[in-house]
């Protein structure tokens, strides 16, 4: 059975999750407009990527014997200055979650809740590959400004992204 406080972290996670998967539909909305389809299918893929996370925590919410509790999501922002902002935006949005993860890591072990610790240890480990993924795209962006044949190239290249087997 889950402790009361971990479950009610968890449930919070589970509501910033989907939130980030909204975000990133968000984005990938922003990038249809601009006609930037690339980058529309990186930020869909992080989108679906991010709602398979909050169901990892719902799954072991139920195995747990614990209770799912739905919260309202936020509207997400829906405009951007440019492809460099989005990603940006992105990976601000990957590190506030990597310290939520973190913290509930950190509840986790005072709590003693070995079973939950382990569960997120993935996330931690995910939580490097988002981060890293996003900044490098940050900082490819940063090096090409607002070239647009290179954003073209930039945009293929995004749209080559395969859908996650986790």
């Amino acid at each position: 059975m889950i402790g009361k406080r971990v479950e009610t972290a968890l449930n919070d996670q589970m509501q910033k999750e989907v939130y980030s998967s909204y975000l990133y539909l968000a984005m990938a909305a922003h990038f249809e407009s601009q006609n930037l389809k690339g980058f529309a299918h990186w930020m869909q893929i992080q989108s679906q990527e991010e709602y398979g996370h909050a169901m990892r925590i719902y799954k072991h919410l139920i195995e747990r014997g614990g209770r799912v509790v739905l919260k309202p999501i936020e509207a997400p922002q829906s405009k951007w200055d440019s492809p460099r902002k989005v990603f940006e935006d992105a990976y601000k949005h990957e590190q506030k979650v990597t310290r939520s993860i973190n913290d509930l890591m950190e509840l986790s072990k005072a709590e003693k809740d070995h079973a939950t610790e382990i569960f997120l240890q993935w996330f931690v480990n995910e939580q490097v590959e988002e981060e890293a993924s996003a900044f490098e795209i940050v900082q490819k962006l940063q090096l090409v400004g607002n070239e647009a044949s290179v954003l073209f190239v930039l945009d293929s290249e995004l749209g080559k992204r395969a859908a996650s087997k986790d």
